[in-house]
């Protein structure tokens, strides 16, 4: 069975949930640590204020018995508590730049810009996040270990140094009603060789990873290892040198002294550490000065609408990020090691690198 997932819910809506199927049975699952998860993602400095307002308390309602999987499949519920019935919310007409509302309207022939609106929201990135803590836990089982972190807020590179200047910034944005983008990275170590597959185009991990990191909402760009700058070097620069001779089965001895490939070549994994950064523009809502746009039924000048927003969004975006990349992991991670059981997928990973 293939590892997959669904999710389903709106921002206002009464909950979200996820199905996921294909995890083996005998995984170990700590609640505590997907709870913990989800406290990141609400996590950082300029979030609104719903993250005082939802718990992101995730209820698991199949699939776990005695804090291990089942190997059927698992559901999970996250409730808002920030819930309203949407058959009598008023109509929105006014749809923001750079956000889902103007083509989700005229896509799904909507009478409401809030229609789109609502399942476009990044509050789905809760459930997609709970669903990454599950993998994280599958993939812990094989000693492989994740790290997301800021690197630039706005136009600032993020240091210890420079911590109070980007604070500054957020909050000067707060008071205009501005909103700020960033970079972030995420790591990943422990990988084996040979996760992934170039004989399809679609089952290159590389663009698999990608389209995870771009589906999150305002993401506009993602990059591996040494990413846009490898385009003004020159070949014998971007390359990492192959050697042998190091005491690490994942890799079966082979190791580079350079990371520009970021851990993946021709969408396979080389058991290098993977790296990706990403790059999230600012969010589409600004409360005090509005963007233009129009009536999208009058078709006359207005001014988008002004729904609750984040002034800067990027550190929740890395831990989501983390998490998406999780899922890609552990699906190209089964389809290579696959069992019913733990202890069936442990035995194929061992024989593989033995």
């Amino acid at each position: 069975m293939s590892f997959r997932f669904l999710t389903a819910g709106e921002s206002h809506g009464q909950a979200l949930i996820a199905i996921v199927e294909g995890l083996p049975a005998g995984v170990p699952l700590s609640l505590s640590f997907i709870h913990h998860e989800l406290q990141l993602r609400k996590s950082g400095f300029g979030r609104s204020h719903r993250m005082s307002i939802e718990n992101d308390a995730v209820q698991i309602l199949s699939g776990i018995k005695n804090g291990k999987t089942l190997g059927f499949p698992i559901t999970l519920l996250i409730a808002n508590k920030d819930a309203k019935n949407l058959d009598h919310l008023p109509k929105l007409e006014a749809p923001r730049p750079g956000h889902a509302d103007l083509v989700g309207t005229l896509k799904f022939k909507h009478d409401d810009v809030r229609n789109s609106l609502e399942r476009a929201s990044a509050r789905e990135t809760a459930i997609r996040t709970a669903v990454g803590a599950l993998c994280q836990s599958f993939l812990r089982e094989f000693d492989i270990s994740f790290l997301a972190r800021v690197t630039q807020i706005g136009p600032i590179p993020k240091t210890p140094q420079t911590e109070k200047k980007i604070k500054k910034l957020i909050q000067k944005c707060q008071t205009t009603g501005e909103t700020l983008g960033g970079l972030f990275e995420v790591r990943v170590k422990g990988l084996p060789l040979g996760l992934g597959n170039f004989s399809q185009w679609d089952l290159k991990l590389d663009g698999r990873i990608a389209q995870a990191v771009m589906s999150i909402p305002a993401i506009r760009g993602v990059e591996l290892g040494g990413g846009f700058q490898s385009a003004s070097l020159l070949g014998s620069q971007a390359q990492d040198e192959i050697f042998y001779g190091v005491e690490n089965k994942k890799s079966f001895g082979t190791f580079r002294k350079t990371k520009h490939c970021g851990g993946l070549e021709a969408g396979v994994t080389t058991g290098q550490e993977l790296i990706l950064r990403a790059a999230m523009k600012p969010l589409s809502t600004l409360t005090k000065k509005p963007l233009k746009t129009i009536n999208i039924f009058t078709k006359n000048p207005a001014h988008a609408l002004v729904q609750r927003t984040d002034t800067c969004a990027v550190p929740a975006a890395a831990i989501v990020a983390k998490n998406v990349i999780a899922i890609e992991l552990t699906a190209a991670f089964l389809e290579k090691f696959g069992g019913d059981s733990l202890e069936e997928v442990k035995k194929n990973y061992a024989h593989y690198l033995s």
